[in-house]
C-alpha cells in the first residue's frame, strides 16, 4: 500500500481542486464531483447547452454529442484511459512486494490494440450469437429459480437483480455454487472506485478487494488445470498456456465484474423504469417481444455506465475545436443517448421507440462490450418474468442508489409484491 499521510494529502488535494472548479461551473470538475447518488442529468443538459465540445479548465474537454461521442469511440486515433488517470492520481497497488493484478484497469477493457484484439480474441466465442442461443434457456431457469423463492416484501437487488448475473457469470467461468456469495460483496466494492479513488479509505477497500480476488482466481486456475471443466477459466488455462498471469487473471476478472455490474443495473434501472411508467407493466409483464424493447431504452434512457474517458494520440479535429494530443476527453454516454438530434422527445421513456439501439450504453468501436448480447437477454427475461410473476409490484421503503458516478444503479430496492404470486392475466384481443 502506498504511503498513509503522502496518498491521503493527494487525494484531499484532488478533492478540494475538483469541488472548487465545480462550483464556478467547470463542466468536467462538475461530473467527477456530483453527489454520486444525485440524478445527474439536469447536469448533463447544462453541459449541452455550452456546446458539443465543452472546455474544462482542468484540462480537458467534456462531450455530449451522440455524433461525437459514437465518433471519438470508433477512431483509432484515441486510446483508451484507466480511471485513476482520469482523476489525476496514480495507484499501483502492491502485496508483498508484486504488484496485484486489478481485474478492470488490468483488462484488455483499458488495453490498446494489439493487446486488446489479442485478449478480446480469447473470450469472444463464448459471446457469439450462437453461443448464447443455447445458453437462453439455463438462464430462463436461473430466473425463474430466483424468483420461486421470492414472496410479501424482498429487496429487488439482493434478492433478485445482483443473483441472475451471479449466477450466469459463475457458470461461464466455472466457480463453485459456494464461492458466489463472494461476487457480489467484491463487485460492490470495485464498483464504488470505478470513477477514481477519491480517499485513502476507499484506496484500502479496493486493495482488500482485488488481493482477495487474485487469491481466489489462482485458486480456481490452479484447480481448472487438474481438473477443466467446460467453461472459460478451463478454456483460457489450458487452451492459451502462454498466457501471462496478469492476462488471466484480469480477463477472468473483467468479465466477473462488468457482467455482474452491468446486468444488475440494467435490472435495478428497469424495475425503477416500470415503477416510474406503470402504463409499460402490463406489456411487459405479457410480451418477452415488447420486454427487449423495454430493456434496450432503459440502457438508454438510464443506462448503468454514464461516461467514458479517451485521450487523443495525436492533435484531432472534433467539431471544430482543436484538442491537442493527450488531453482527455470526457464522452458522456448517458448524455449522448439523450441527444436529440438523435432521439425524439430524448427525455420520454418509449419501450417501443424504433431506434433506441442506437444508444451508447454498450460504447462502440473495437470496445464495445462483449458481453452486451448475455446483459440483454439476462435483463428482459429478468424484468418481464419478474411482472409476470409479480404484476403488482411496488415500492416499499426507500429506494438506496450506488455510491459512484460513473456506474447507475439502486443498492437497494424494497418493494412488496402480491403474496399469491399470481401471474399476470393476459386480455385476449
Amino acid at each position: 500500500m502506498p504511503s498513509t499521510l503522502k496518498t491521503a494529502a493527494q487525494f484531499f488535494a484532488l478533492r478540494s481542486l475538483v469541488r472548487g472548479y465545480a462550483l464556478i461551473g467547470d463542466p468536467y470538475a462538475g461530473v467527477m464531483s456530483s453527489p454520486p447518488d444525485r440524478d445527474p442529468y439536469a447536469m448533463y443538459e447544462k453541459v449541452r447547452a455550452k456546446g458539443d465540445m465543452v472546455r474544462s479548465r482542468m484540462g480537458a474537454y467534456v462531450t455530449p454529442s451522440r455524433e461525437l461521442c459514437d465518433s471519438v469511440l470508433r477512431d483509432p486515433r484515441f486510446l483508451t484511459a484507466t480511471f485513476d488517470e482520469a482523476s489525476m492520481v496514480s495507484i499501483t497497488l502492491v502485496q508483498d512486494g508484486h504488484k496485484v493484478v486489478n481485474p478492470v484497469q488490468d483488462s484488455f477493457l483499458m488495453k490498446n490494440p494489439p493487446d486488446h484484439t489479442r485478449l478480446r480474441k480469447l473470450v469472444q466465442p463464448f459471446f457469439t450469437p450462437r453461443a448464447l442461443k443455447d445458453r437462453t434457456a439455463s438462464i430462463q431457469k436461473i430466473v425463474t429459480g430466483y424468483l420461486d423463492r421470492l414472496d410479501g416484501r424482498f429487496d429487488v437487488v439482493e434478492e433478485f437483480a445482483s443473483q441472475v448475473p451471479i449466477q450466469v457469470i459463475a457458470d461461464l467461468l466455472g466457480v463453485p455454487d459456494d464461492d458466489k456469495a463472494l461476487f457480489a460483496r467484491w463487485g460492490s466494492s470495485l464498483a464504488e472506485t470505478l470513477d477514481g479513488v477519491w480517499s485513502y479509505k476507499q484506496l484500502k477497500g479496493l486493495h482488500a478487494t482485488i488481493v482477495e480476488y487474485n487469491d481466489f482466481i489462482d485458486g480456481l486456475m490452479a484447480e481448472r488445470r487438474r481438473n477443466p471443466q467446460d467453461d472459460i477459466v478451463s478454456h483460457l488455462v489450458t487452451q492459451h498456456e502462454d498466457l501471462s498471469r496478469e492476462d488471466l487473471v484480469a480477463t477472468t476478472g473483467l468479465l466477473l465484474f462488468a457482467g455482474f455490474e452491468t446486468t444488475v443495473n440494467l435490472i435495478s434501472n428497469g424495475v425503477l423504469k416500470a415503477f416510474e411508467n406503470p402504463h409499460t407493466v402490463a406489456p411487459l409483464a405479457q410480451s418477452p417481444e415488447y420486454a427487449e424493447g423495454f430493456v434496450e431504452e432503459v440502457l438508454r434512457l438510464d443506462p448503468p455506465v454514464q461516461y467514458t474517458i479517451r485521450w487523443p494520440r495525436e492533435r484531432v479535429e472534433l467539431a471544430g475545436v482543436s484538442v491537442p494530443k493527450g488531453m482527455p476527453v470526457m464522452l458522456l454516454l448517458a448524455a449522448a443517448n439523450r441527444d436529440p438530434r438523435t432521439f425524439r422527445d430524448p427525455h420520454r421513456f418509449d419501450p417501443t421507440r424504433s431506434n433506441a439501439r442506437e444508444h451508447l450504453a454498450f460504447s462502440a468501436g473495437i470496445h464495445y462490450c462483449v458481453g452486451a448480447g448475455l446483459s440483454r437477454i439476462e435483463g428482459a427475461i429478468a424484468l418481464h418474468e419478474l411482472f409476470k410473476r409479480f404484476p403488482d409490484l411496488a415500492p416499499d421503503g426507500p429506494i438506496a442508489r450506488r455510491r459512484s458516478r460513473l456506474i447507475r444503479g439502486a443498492l437497494r430496492l424494497p418493494v412488496r409484491a402480491n403474496a399469491s404470486k399470481r401471474p399476470l392475466a393476459v386480455k385476449s384481443t
